[in-house]
C-alpha cells in the first residue's frame, strides 16, 4: 500500500510521516496529556521519534498493517497532530482510528477534522466495512472528537486497553460504519452544545468550589475517620441505604473509587463539603440519569457536627448550580423517605418543589418505602 496525502479543504494536510518530522514529533510527545492518554514511550526520547517517523512508518505502510499519518497546517506546514489507522486488517476490512493533538494545536478541533478525513478515505478508498475508536475511560476530549465524527459508543469495555503500568484499564469503544460519518457534528456534541460542555467539565473537574461558609472538593484519604463516623451515625443509617456497621475498608473504597469513577465515566459529580478549617462536613453528589441525560438526582449526607449550621444547604445549592452551569442539566430531582424532615428542609431551602409522595419509590436494605419527590429547575435555584 502506497502512502497517501489528504487535504481536508479546511486547512489541514494529512500525509505519511517522514524522517524530517522527527524533531516536531519528539517535541509534541513531551506533552503530559499525550503521555497520559496514549501508549507512547515515557520518557519519550528523540530516538523514539526517529524510529516512528522512519522505520516504523515505512514498515507499516509496506506491510499494510497500519496507516500512520501526520496532520499539518496546509499554509505553514506546522505539525498539528497525528491521525491515522493504528491497526489495519484489509482482508477483514477492519481498522482502528487513533489520534493525538500537539499541545500548541488544541482548541481547533484538529482531531475531529483530521479523523473525519481519515474515516472518509478508509471507507471510500480502502473499502473498509468498520472502524473502531478506543479511549481509556476518562479521556473525554478524545471521546467528544469521536462522537462528532459519528462514532457510536455503546458502553464500557472492562479491561479493554493495556495500561502503561501493566495490566489493563477500562475503555470506551466506539464503532463507525460506512455512511455514518458526520460531516457536521451531531446536535448534542456540536460546539457549545450540552455534550461538548459536559465533556469539558468531566475532563477538568474543579479542585475547589465555594459554597457559602463551606467548600466543595474531592474526598481525601485524610477524611476517612470523619466519613466513617458520619456513615455510622444513627440519623445517617436511619434515612439512607449505607451499609450497617460501616467499616473503614468500605470508606477507603468509597473515597478512592465511588466519586472518582463518576467523574471518569461522565455519569455524575461527587464532592465532599468542608467547613472553614477544611474539615470534612459531608458529601453531595449529582447522578445523571442513564435514560434522560439532562436529568440528575441529588444525594447528600451531613456529618453530625455539621448539622444545623447551614452547611448542607449551601453545599447542595453550590452542587446544583454547578450541575446547571457546567453539566448542562435541565432538571435535578430529589427523593427522600417520607419522614426525613431534615433532608426535606434542605431541599426546600435550595428551591426544590416537592411534588408529592411516590409510593414505594425508595429501596432501603431490601425494603421498599414511600418517598417524597421534588424537582429543581434552573430558575428555581434560590
Amino acid at each position: 500500500m502506497e502512502p497517501i496525502e489528504l487535504a481536508t479543504g479546511d486547512g489541514l494536510v494529512l500525509r505519511a510521516w517522514q524522517p524530517d518530522d522527527a524533531e516536531d514529533v519528539f517535541r509534541a510527545c513531551q506533552d503530559p496529556l499525550i503521555q497520559r492518554w496514549t501508549m507512547v514511550p515515557v520518557p519519550y526520547l528523540r530516538e523514539h521519534a526517529e524510529d516512528y517517523t522512519g522505520v516504523i512508518t515505512r514498515a507499516a505502510w509496506a506491510a499494510q498493517t497500519a496507516a500512520p499519518l501526520g496532520v499539518f497546517d496546509a499554509r505553514t506546514g506546522e505539525l498539528l497532530a497525528s491521525a491515522g489507522l493504528v491497526t489495519l486488517d484489509l482482508p477483514n476490512r477492519n481498522a482502528e482510528l487513533g489520534t493525538w493533538v500537539a499541545p500548541w494545536a488544541r482548541g481547533r478541533r484538529v482531531a475531529e477534522r483530521a479523523g473525519r478525513a481519515v474515516a472518509h478515505w478508509a471507507f471510500e478508498v480502502l473499502g473498509l466495512r468498520r472502524l473502531i475508536w478506543r479511549a481509556e475511560v476518562g479521556n473525554h476530549s478524545s471521546r467528544l472528537s469521536a462522537e462528532r465524527i459519528g462514532f457510536a459508543f455503546d458502553g464500557v469495555i472492562r479491561a479493554g486497553l493495556p495500561a502503561r503500568s501493566g495490566g489493563f484499564v477500562d475503555c470506551w469503544h466506539g464503532v463507525l460504519l460506512p455512511g455514518e460519518v458526520s460531516d457536521t457534528p451531531p446536535v448534542w456534541v456540536a460546539p457549545g452544545a450540552p455534550g461538548a460542555q459536559r465533556a469539558r467539565a468531566f475532563g477538568h473537574p474543579p479542585e475547589r468550589l465555594p459554597a457559602g461558609p463551606c467548600t466543595l472538593r474531592a474526598l481525601r484519604v485524610s477524611d476517612l475517620d470523619d466519613l466513617v463516623t458520619t456513615f455510622r451515625d444513627p440519623a445517617t443509617v436511619e434515612w439512607t441505604s449505607i451499609p450497617l456497621a460501616y467499616r473503614p475498608a468500605q470508606g477507603l473504597d468509597f473515597i478512592r473509587l465511588a466519586f472518582p469513577a463518576m467523574w471518569l465515566r461522565g455519569v455524575g459529580a461527587g464532592f465532599a463539603f468542608t467547613d472553614g478549617d477544611d474539615r470534612f462536613a459531608g458529601t453531595v453528589d449529582l447522578r445523571i440519569s442513564p435514560t434522560d441525560p439532562v436529568t440528575a438526582e441529588v444525594g447528600y449526607s451531613a456529618a453530625p457536627w455539621a448539622r444545623g449550621k447551614g452547611y448542607t444547604t449551601e453545599a447542595v445549592r453550590a452542587a446544583c448550580a454547578y450541575g446547571f452551569e457546567h453539566l448542562a442539566l435541565g432538571r435535578i430531582v430529589w427523593r427522600a423517605h417520607v419522614g426525613n424532615e431534615a433532608s426535606r428542609r434542605v431541599a426546600e431551602k435550595v428551591g426544590f418543589v416537592v411534588e408529592g409522595v411516590q409510593r414505594e419509590s425508595c429501596v432501603q436494605r431490601g425494603e421498599r418505602l414511600d418517598g417524597w419527590g421534588a424537582t429543581l429547575l434552573p430558575g428555581d435555584l434560590r
